[in-house]
């Protein structure tokens, strides 16, 4: 039974474990349910114990399953990198790359980067992650990764960016009515858009003004982009990346000289893909963009690129 278990079995587990039924999963692969039970089957004869079990809110795992799940995940990473690998020509600028960034980097910066990107490069299809999670480089959850922390593994190539500051913001039309304050004492009166976990750009601030960890905040959220919102709607006084809000006459900085501080930015991928053409230019790429977004290029001698030889770790 182990010699004809192969990666959809694997699949079919995941599918299962992710949707807590056979036919969601069945429907989420494009197989039938019976085919999917057959895998589903194959695998608890292999382990010798069952898998699922039934519920009134659907299947169940078992302890099984569960410690399965990591190394199933792992082939799913594994598989799509292949597919990836697959899709270029040794030598051409094409096929699919796989980048991993911050909801905020993903969605408010990245696209304008890729855009010109494929512009010059058409043959290039980018997969982007917006997501705050860091996915896994060593498992090949991505290629090429946007991080806010230098990387220490040794398997890992990077970049620094240099460092994207980051600022106190409201609404133009919220300070009219509310007033601008002055010193960081004047936040008590005002509506402050809050994080409902501490990053690490938070800390540093409340090792910076410790009256910052006793503020009252009207709002909090776990999406820096629902914060950047919040701030662009009128609802408060929050942090945002300063080339984000600076170029938008709607919103105010406030605070400066109290409220500022930066966020170190890395460009990051597996060592093993640094001479594959696709991921270089994509790496090359979203380094330059990344500089330009931070002002970075201005202010600091240019560091070498892809091209040249990546830092280790």
């Amino acid at each position: 039974m182990v010699e004809r278990l192969d990666w959809s079995h694997y699949r079919s587990l995941l599918a299962v474990l992710r949707s807590g039924s056979l036919s969601a999963a069945a429907r989420d692969l494009g197989l039938t349910q019976p085919t999917l039970g057959r895998h589903i089957d194959a695998l608890e004869s292999t382990v010798g114990t069952p898998l699922f079990l039934r519920s009134q809110h659907g299947l169940l795992p078992t302890p099984a399953a569960i410690q399965m799940r990591p190394h199933a995940e792992a082939m799913e990473a594994s598989a799509a990198a292949l597919r990836r690998a697959a899709s270029s020509a040794p030598d051409a600028v094409s096929g699919t790359v796989r980048i991993s960034a911050s909801e905020v980097i993903g969605i408010e910066v990245l696209p304008g980067i890729i855009a010109s990107l494929q512009e010059e490069h058409p043959d290039l299809i980018i997969e982007l992650s917006a997501t705050d999670e860091t996915e896994d480089l060593l498992l090949q959850r991505a290629d090429i990764a946007v991080r806010m922390v230098a990387p220490q593994q040794e398997a890992l190539v990077s970049r620094r960016v240099g460092s994207i500051p980051i600022g106190a913001y409201a609404r133009r039309d919220y300070l009219e009515r509310h007033g601008t304050p002055e010193a960081l004492g004047d936040l008590e009166r005002h509506r402050l858009i809050g994080f409902d976990r501490e990053l690490a750009f938070v800390r540093a601030f409340i090792r910076r003004s410790p009256l910052l960890g006793q503020m009252h905040f009207a709002v909090r959220a776990d999406s820096t982009l629902a914060q950047i919102a919040m701030i662009r709607a009128g609802g408060g006084i929050g942090f945002c990346q300063c080339p984000l809000a600076d170029p938008d006459p709607a919103l105010m900085r406030v605070l400066a000289g109290e409220l500022s501080t930066g966020l170190e930015t890395f460009v990051v991928m597996h060592e093993a893909l640094r001479n594959a053409p696709r991921c270089r230019t994509v790496f090359d790429a979203l380094f330059e963009g990344l500089r330009r977004h931070a002002g970075a290029g201005r202010a600091e001698r240019p560091e070498p690129t892809a091209s040249d030889v990546l830092s280790a770790g």
